[in-house]
């Protein structure tokens, strides 16, 4: 079982890579919460965006995830919640005063769990997620090496592994960034606006796309 070439997990490993370094809403989530929060909330958020990422990886390996690719209404049900959930993210950051590089700064347990559960939904709710892992997964299911969900599941779960080495790197490198933006509220102000449109951005697109 899980028998497989040196080829087929170069071309996986390659693949999920790429995958985890192209930028998206996840990787601007949880370089903005570093930012804004510092260290241990980037963690946080990264936590809930891998979060979200495994509960694709189950209903694709469940098959669920191929409601969306067949059915409009619930890929545009979706999409419009995840939508306008990055754009009320948006909004937040560009309505603020740029004081919450300060005032954040020693954030509480309870403003950490807030930030992991944002994560989840934020992954959660793209239904081009969901619609990646239905059509990259099964690419690299090979006959006769184990059951087709055992598969879907293990390889996905991977991609979340690789993230694990990629996404880490981008927390420590925003916190370092995170400490000199405390201590410049004008920077801190900008930097909020600027994050605050890249949501609204990332808001926009997921609604203008298809589920094709």
């Amino acid at each position: 079982m899980f028998e497989y070439t040196l080829v087929h997990w170069l071309t996986f490993f390659t693949a999920a890579i790429l995958l985890n370094l192209s930028p998206g809403p996840d990787i601007a989530f949880i370089l903005g919460q570093t930012l804004r929060n510092g260290r241990r909330h980037g963690f946080a958020a990264m936590l809930g965006v891998w979060t979200g990422a495994g509960l694709h990886v189950v209903l694709a390996a469940l098959g669920l995830s191929a409601i969306l690719a067949t059915s409009a209404l619930a890929f545009s049900v979706v999409k419009w919640i995840g939508a306008a959930y990055l754009v009320w993210l948006g909004i937040k950051m560009l309505l603020s005063r740029g004081d919450s590089f300060i005032a954040n700064k020693n954030a509480s347990n309870q403003r950490m769990r807030s930030i992991y559960l944002q994560g989840i939904l934020v992954s959660a709710l793209n239904p081009k997620v969901a619609i990646f892992f239905l059509a990259f997964l099964p690419q690299f299911v090979v006959a006769g090496a184990g059951p087709v969900s055992a598969q879907l599941f293990l390889h996905g779960t991977l991609i979340i592994v690789v993230a694990a080495f990629i996404e880490p790197p981008v927390v420590l490198a925003g916190s370092q960034l995170g400490a000199f933006l405390w201590e410049n509220r004008r920077v801190g102000l900008w930097m909020d606006r600027g994050l605050g449109a890249l949501f609204v951005a990332l808001g926009a697109r997921l609604a203008a796309s298809t589920g094709e």
